[in-house]
């Protein structure tokens, strides 16, 4: 598997967890806590917009 240097965990109310991660190919990874094993990936690119767009409020409705 790809080196991924792994930030520290966030963790929302009641512990639900979540580490943000890249590697040196540019790539970027979401993963719970402890399962690291089992990322969601893609490009540090598309991580920075779907940032963005959490930051703009377009996830507001999940909330």
């Amino acid at each position: 598997m790809t080196d991924i240097n792994w930030e520290e965990p966030f963790c929302g109310e009641g512990a639900n967890c979540f580490r943000i991660g890249t590697d040196p190919q540019g790539n970027a990874y979401i993963a719970v806590a402890g399962q690291e094993d089992r990322p969601l990936t893609d490009s540090r690119e598309a991580l920075r917009a779907l940032i963005r767009e959490i930051k703009a409020g377009k996830a507001d409705h999940l909330l």
